[in-house]
C-alpha cells in the first residue's frame, strides 16, 4: 500500500467520527426492527440441535440490523434462534451505534441477554461480534457475570487489544483537542485504542475467564484494527482463524469480514457447533 494511502484511511475514520458526532437526529432514519428481517423472534425456541440462543452484537458505528443481513440469516436457516442488539447509543446520533463508553455498553449486552434467556428459555447462549462487538463482551464476561450465561465468544475482527490505526494514533498527541474529541463525543473509540485505561483493565490478569469457549476470526487485510495481530486471545479454550489461512484468495477486510464474507460465516457456524464443523475452504464462499 502506498504511504499516502496508510495516512488517509485511519484518517478518513477519524474524520468520519468527529462528523457523525454532530449529525442532526432528523438526517437519518432509524434502523428497521430486526424481527421485520427474519431474526429477534422472542417465540423462537432452540432446538436439540442448537439449544443455545446465537446474540449478534454490532462493532463501532454500526447497528442491530444492518451489521447482519448477511450473517443473521445465514445462522438463521441453519436452525438457529438468532437475536441482536443496539447499544452504545450516543445521544443526538440516530442509526449509527457503537460509541458510548464501553463499559455500559457491556451492561446492555447483559440485560439483553437475560431477556433472551428468559423469553427462549434456555440457560446459556452464545455470542458472535464484529470488531467491537467481538471485544465488549470480554467485559460483560470478567466483570458482569456472564460467564455464567455463555458458552462461547466469537470474534469477527475483534479489537482485543486495541488498534493503533495503522500507527495514525501515534500521531493524536500532535493535534491538540483530538483526543479530547474521541473521548467526549466517541467514548468507545477512545476505548479501542491501544493501551487505553479500559483495554489495560479488561486485559489485566489474562484474556479469558474459565468455562467459555473462545474464537477470533481475523483478516490480514485489515485496515481498523491495526495490526491485525492484536486481535488474537490467549488462553485456555482459544482458536484464533486467520481467514488466509483457510482461503487464501479471501481478500475481505474489516468491514466486509463481518457483512459479506461467507468464508468467515462457516467459520462462525464451526465455532458455535464444534461437534458437527467442517473444514473451510474457498469453496465455503458458496455454501
Amino acid at each position: 500500500m502506498l504511504p499516502w494511502k496508510r495516512v488517509l484511511r485511519p484518517l478518513a475514520a477519524l474524520l468520519l467520527t468527529a462528523a457523525i458526532a454532530t449529525v442532526p437526529a432528523t438526517t437519518t432514519a432509524q434502523a428497521a426492527d430486526a424481527s421485520s428481517s427474519g431474526w429477534n423472534d422472542y417465540s423462537c425456541k432452540p432446538s436439540a440441535a442448537h439449544p443455545r440462543p446465537v446474540v449478534l452484537v454490532h462493532g463501532t458505528l454500526g447497528n442491530s440490523v444492518d451489521n447482519w443481513l448477511g450473517l443473521a440469516p445465514y445462522l438463521k436457516v441453519r436452525g438457529y434462534c438468532v437475536f441482536s442488539l443496539d447499544y452504545g447509543q450516543v445521544e443526538g446520533v440516530p442509526f449509527f451505534h457503537g460509541l458510548g463508553p464501553v463499559e455500559k455498553s457491556a451492561a446492555q449486552l447483559r440485560d439483553f441477554v437475560d431477556k433472551v434467556l428468559a423469553a427462549t428459555g434456555a440457560a446459556e447462549t452464545d455470542l458472535v461480534g464484529h470488531s467491537q462487538g467481538g471485544m465488549m463482551p470480554r467485559w460483560y464476561l470478567r466483570f458482569l457475570g456472564g460467564a455464567a450465561k455463555v458458552n462461547a465468544l466469537v470474534g469477527i475482527a475483534p479489537s482485543n487489544h486495541g488498534t493503533d490505526l495503522n500507527g495514525f494514533t501515534r500521531l493524536l498527541p500532535y493535534f491538540p483537542g483530538a483526543a479530547d474529541l474521541l473521548s467526549k463525543n466517541t467514548p468507545a473509540l477512545a476505548d479501542q485504542v491501544v493501551g487505553s485505561d479500559f483495554l489495560k483493565k479488561l486485559n489485566a490478569g489474562g484474556d479469558t475467564v474459565p468455562g467459555v469457549r473462545y474464537t477470533v476470526i481475523a483478516t490480514k487485510y485489515d485496515e481498523v484494527v491495526t495490526p491485525w495481530r492484536s486481535q488474537y486471545l490467549s488462553g485456555p479454550d482459544v482458536r484464533n482463524v486467520l481467514l488466509q489461512d483457510l482461503c487464501p484468495v479471501d481478500l475481505s477486510e474489516h468491514v466486509a469480514v463481518g457483512l459479506l464474507d461467507r468464508i468467515a460465516f462457516h467459520e462462525v457456524a464451526n465455532a458455535l457447533d464444534p461437534a458437527r464443523a467442517t473444514p473451510t475452504t474457498c469453496a465455503s464462499a458458496f455454501d
